[in-house]
């Protein structure tokens, strides 16, 4: 009876091993299936970002005002009405965090009469059929808590859970949320960490929306091509591009040190005209530091960037979404226009966008009014569009 018994424990043990064995794969296969259907509804859904406009300055980057009179002006219904116009698809729209959930912030944590503002801006870019990326943008000190500890990420997972159940309302064809605008975190693997959880905090709050994961520094290419897809699927995967800085960050005051002195440096780059480089060249000033900015800028022209230069770099993010099976846009580029050459500055933004789009990633101008833009705009007059770039990006003169 003894052995009997034992022989019954074995073959009960066997068939609830068999079951759970069952049970764990028909888990793992609607796993696979419906990780394969986001892939799915992200490609489709990357096809209404194929041309786009970031705007910036508006409700982010504002250098602390985000008065109603500011940003009622800043970009108004006019504006976004010409987006549409000029044939573009969708807008990156930058919020930063601070405003959102700083002053008057109601149970859900979020400043209604400010992000009322937001929802009157998104709200007519939909009406002109006009998809929207909200962009969290925050300020370095933000970054520097989500980066150094515990309390910054909580902080920010509660943010997005609110941010997206507010706007999960609206047509989910029509907005995309963007994690975060360049994080700046050191650690890749923090990043990582922090990305997934925040993904898995939209995903609960909005189910049906589209996310746009980035890298864990600038969202570079080099940052793209770092990462590890996600185990969700309704993804898409978002890189920036600015190369070469030497051309499109000439004249800048920010950042590395040098960029200010230098204007008029041309593209596409041609070392064979001695001239024209010794001339951009000594706009450097000083002896030791200053050679070795000399010498920075001058791989510049010796490392022949030009269109297919561009191409072959933007070929490389292309390949990392065909390897992965995911789709990949490219949601900031652009060129300081306050010291370059209008017609070298036409030429790399059409090189950028041309690339771009034979390699069928979509992308974002940088940006509306901005320094980089692709119109310029009085105080209290109708923005006027640079023919020039919209030749540059193939879209329709006004």
């Amino acid at each position: 009876m003894r052995r009997v018994a034992v022989s019954l424990c074995v073959v009960l043990a066997l068939v609830s091993g068999a079951r759970l064995a069952a049970q764990t794969a028909a888990q793992s296969d609607a796993q696979i299936e419906g990780r394969a259907a986001g892939v799915k509804l992200a490609f489709q859904r990357a096809g209404h970002l194929r041309r786009g406009i970031n705007a910036s300055m508006w409700f982010a980057q504002s250098t602390g005002d985000y008065s109603a009179a500011r940003t009622n002006s800043y970009i108004d219904e006019a504006d976004i009405q010409l987006m549409a116009k000029l044939g573009f698809d969708h807008v990156r729209l930058s919020i930063d965090p601070a405003p959102l959930t700083h002053a008057s912030v109601g149970a859900d944590g979020l400043n209604a009469e400010f992000l009322g503002r937001v929802d009157r801006a998104v709200d007519e870019m939909i009406a002109q059929g006009l998809a929207v990326i909200v962009d969290v943008h925050p300020e370095e000190d933000y970054k520097f808590r989500l980066r150094t500890g515990t309390d910054g990420v909580a902080r920010f997972e509660a943010m997005w859970s609110a941010l997206a159940a507010h706007f999960r309302t609206r047509d989910p064809k029509m907005i995309f949320f963007e994690v975060m605008n360049e994080p700046e975190v050191e650690d890749d693997f923090r990043w990582a960490g922090i990305e997934a959880q925040t993904i898995g905090v939209i995903r609960q709050a909005a189910p049906e929306n589209t996310i746009l994961a980035v890298g864990a520094h600038w969202d570079s290419l080099q940052d793209l091509l770092r990462l590890t897809p996600f185990s969700e699927g309704n993804l898409i995967y978002n890189f920036h591009f600015y190369e070469p800085y030497e051309f499109t960050h000439q004249g800048a005051g920010w950042s590395t040190g040098w960029w200010r002195y230098t204007h008029g440096v041309p593209y596409p780059a041609d070392d064979a005209d001695t001239s024209a480089m010794q001339s951009v060249l000594q706009e450097i000033p000083g002896k030791n530091a200053g050679a070795a900015d000399r010498l920075e800028l001058e791989r510049y022209f010796l490392d022949d960037w030009n269109a297919r230069h561009i191409r072959l770099l933007l070929d490389a993010a292309a390949a990392w979404g065909n390897a992965n099976g995911v789709p990949v846009v490219c949601d900031e580029f652009g060129a300081f226009r306050d010291h370059s050459d209008p017609a070298a500055r036409q030429r790399w933004i059409h090189d950028v966008r041309t690339a771009l789009e034979a390699d069928g990633m979509g992308w974002t101008m940088w940006d509306y009014r901005g320094n980089f833009g692709v119109v310029t705009k009085a105080e209290g007059q109708a923005a006027v569009p640079d023919p020039r770039v919209v030749q540059a990006l193939g879209l329709k003169q006004p």
